[in-house]
Order: structure tokens, then sequence, then C-alpha cells
């Protein structure tokens, strides 16, 4: 069988003690660089295949220095701390002399405790009862994924007109999503996963302006086990903006299992011009 896309695209090979090296295609390709969201799953691989790695991801914070260019790249993948339970992980990405992503990871050997949600899953149609999303921008990375707009798609008119749908719509996207090809669900994928959604400021202003990720973290919710049971079905996202303001903004995302099983969270921080 073929190797997918996605692998493909965040495959890294040893170089060393806490190094790997890895090469950036196109296959992901957004305007200026690669898609954010395969960028913090290259950087979460190197940690999952590091042979010191302690349990599973339990949050990833991913800093975009600069454009990761297409090219070679190497990865420094440190365990600065381990606990009982517990692993913290620094990982710089360089490319051509120069740093290009920084990350911190949390991993840990999770207990069984009382567990809860503040959050329920939105009543949304299914599926299969939605067309997928019109491609009205022409970025190779969105042909990786099918998404299927609920409420909130891209805008059809950029005239600029403000969204005044009131504070809880304003910025409010609901999208179910998935890998194109289809893909089993794991910690790489749910992470490129949570960065799916636009920038909220083209849904709130109608207005095309430049736009990129500064900075983004991702909760984990869910183990391995429950994500094997996702297997490649489609999973439920949700975004909205916060606060907008001299030339940054920040996005909340939440996502869950079609059966309503919370999966992840992330915020991020996000550049943009007038």
């Amino acid at each position: 069988m073929a190797e997918h896309v996605f692998d493909a695209a965040m495959a890294l090979r040893p170089d060393g003690p806490d190094r790997f090296v890895g090469h950036c295609g196109r296959s992901y390709w957004n305007a200026v660089g690669p898609f954010g969201g395969i960028s913090a799953a290259t950087m979460l691989n190197a940690v999952l295949q590091h042979p010191a790695l302690l349990g599973e991801p339990v949050s990833l914070t991913v800093n975009y220095a600069s454009g990761l260019a297409e090219g070679a790249f190497r990865i420094l993948a440190r365990a600065v701390r381990t606990n009982r339970s517990t692993q913290h992980w620094v990982v710089e990405l360089e490319q051509a002399g120069a740093t290009v992503l920084t990350a911190t990871a949390l991993t840990a050997i999770r207990r069984a405790t009382w567990s809860g949600s503040d959050v329920p899953m939105p009543e949304v149609p299914s599926p299969g009862a939605l067309p997928p999303a019109d491609r009205m921008i022409p970025l190779e990375w969105l042909h990786r994924y099918d998404v299927l707009p609920v409420v909130g798609g891209i805008p059809k008119d950029w005239d600029g007109a403000e969204n005044d749908g009131g504070p809880d719509q304003a910025s409010l996207s609901r999208f179910w999503m998935r890998d194109r090809p289809e893909r089993p669900l794991d910690f790489c994928s749910l992470a490129a996963l949570a960065d799916v959604f636009y920038p909220r400021v083209f849904l709130r202003r109608a207005f095309r302006v430049p736009a990129g990720t500064v900075s983004m973290t991702v909760y984990f919710h869910a183990g391995a086990e429950i994500l094997r049971a996702v297997g490649s079905d489609f999973v439920l996202g949700q975004a909205r903006g916060q606060f907008y303001h001299a030339g940054y903004f920040d996005q909340t995302a939440q996502l869950w299992s079609r059966n309503g099983v919370p999966l992840a969270s992330s915020t991020q921080i996000v550049y943009y011009k007038e």
C-alpha cells in the first residue's frame, strides 16, 4: 500500500541522539509555506519517535518563528525533564542554519480518574447530510482534507462587511473534517486538524487580509485507544475568535468524535494586517 500523503509530509529520519532530519515538500503548501497543521504534526512526530518517550501527548505548543521553506530541515527534540508519570519536551526545527519553529510538549502516563465536560458537542446534521466546502482559495493543503461546513464556511463575498451575528456567532464555524484520502486518526493528524480552521478575522469582517498563526497550543483529551476507535471517520470541529487588537487576535477550537467524545481543544494567536 502506498504511503499516505500525510505520513510522507511529516516523515523524519533519526540523525543521531535527539536529532531527526526531514524534507518540506509542497503537498500541504499554503500561501507562503506549508500549512501550519502539518508543521505542528511534524514537531510532534519527533517527540513520538524519540526512543526516550514516556506516555502519550497531553499538550503541544508550536511557535512559528519564520516560514518553513521547501527543502531539507533538522529537528532537535530533547526530554528536558522526566518525572514518574510526566515528561517535558523542547523541540527546535532548523533550516539553512536558522531556527524556523520551536515547540514544547507534555507527555504523560494517564491515570483512570473521573471525567466530565463543560463544553458538550453541539447538535449538528450528520456528515452525510452536508455538501463539501467550496474551495474558493487555490491552496494545495485544502485538497488534503474533506471539510463539510455546518455553519461559518469561508465567506463568498469579500465585501468587508462586519459580521453582526452577535457575540456567540460572529466568528463561529462548525465543520465535519477528516483527512483526504481517509486515514486512521492519531495524535499527529489530530494536531493538524486543530489548525484546519481558517483565520477568524476572515469571517468576522469578510475582508481578505494577510494573516498567519504565530503560536498554537493543542490539548489532547483522548488517548490512543479512543483515537483508534474513531478510525478514519469524520471529526466535528468548532472554532471562534475572541479578541482582535493591534494586529493580533486569538481563536479557540474544540474537536469531538461523531459520538460526542472530546478529542482535543486548541488556542492560537494569529497575526493579521489591516
